[in-house]
């Protein structure tokens, strides 16, 4: 491999290690230093526990920028170090430290979940039909919620109720957030009167797979309905490429939730 003194050029030629393997995933910054910075991220996937040492002389960059690169990782929590196997050769001074990826770190080199997920299910809807694709959503999003459910149905304010609703998405990675709408405008305007909110969730988890599978969303609103005794209405998602999930809420204070002693139920709720 071509040594290129303090300069931070990888090697590239048909004789550097590892090109006959494809690369999963692009780097996940542009340009000169995003791709070095993801050529020593795969040493450490492949090879790891690795030293610096030993990244820079596979790479033919300075220590140096091997430093900077794995600082720069473990800042960003993609890399950790360990003491280095008593086996490496070290010199005077501090122990050698061996670097490897964390969870995060792997990630830049992508997943196939959302893939493995889209085909069980369709092996599901093979097999069981449209009913046990709606008893999975079921199940999941009473999964999701389940060990909010508590603390969600002891609050009896509307506004409130449906706040704490946000907070537990929150919790679950759909960086949920609520806004309150004027009554009587908008999309609200033919539907329901009276004091209205818009539950907006700005991240799913499972967009890739809602998209071919709407059960999940349908699912979901019908929880949330049920969750607030109201009817509520899904007016954007995701993984129909809008920018955020939306939900229509009614909150008129004047009408509390109905809990399932009043006889609010989660059938027949619209999605």
């Amino acid at each position: 491999m071509k040594k290129n003194g303090s300069t931070d050029t990888v090697a590239t030629g048909d004789g550097a290690r590892g090109r006959d393997l494809p690369l999963v995933g692009v780097p996940t910054q542009t340009g000169h230093e995003g791709r070095t910075r993801h050529e020593v991220a795969r040493l450490l996937l492949e090879q790891g526990p690795i030293t610096a040492a030993a990244v820079a002389d596979q790479l033919g960059i300075s220590p140096t920028a091997v430093r900077r690169h794995l600082d720069a990782l473990l800042a960003d929590g993609e890399a950790e170090t360990r003491d280095a196997s008593s086996r490496v050769r070290r010199g005077r001074g501090r122990p050698a430290k061996s670097f490897l990826l964390t969870d995060a770190g792997r990630a830049r080199f992508g997943h196939a979940y959302d893939d493995l997920a889209v085909a069980a299910i369709r092996f599901l809807a093979e097999h069981g039909g449209k009913d046990a694709i709606r008893a999975f959503a079921e199940h999941r999003v009473a999964s999701l919620v389940g060990p909010h459910r508590e603390a969600i149905m002891r609050v009896s304010d509307p506004q409130a109720r449906l706040e704490a609703l946000a907070v537990a998405l929150t919790r679950e990675g759909y960086a949920a957030s609520t806004q309150r709408i004027a009554a009587g405008t908008g999309q609200q305007r033919e539907s329901v009167g009276g004091a209205s909110t818009q539950l907006c969730q700005h991240h799913c988890p499972v967009a890739h797979v809602a998209a071919e599978f709407p059960q999940l969303c349908e699912a979901e609103t019908a929880a949330f309905a049920e969750l607030l005794g109201t009817h509520v209405q899904r007016l954007a998602t995701i993984a129909r490429g809008d920018a955020a999930c939306t939900t229509h809420v009614p909150t008129d204070t004047q009408n509390p939730p109905r809990d399932k002693r009043a006889g609010s139920t989660k059938k027949g709720m619209p999605a």
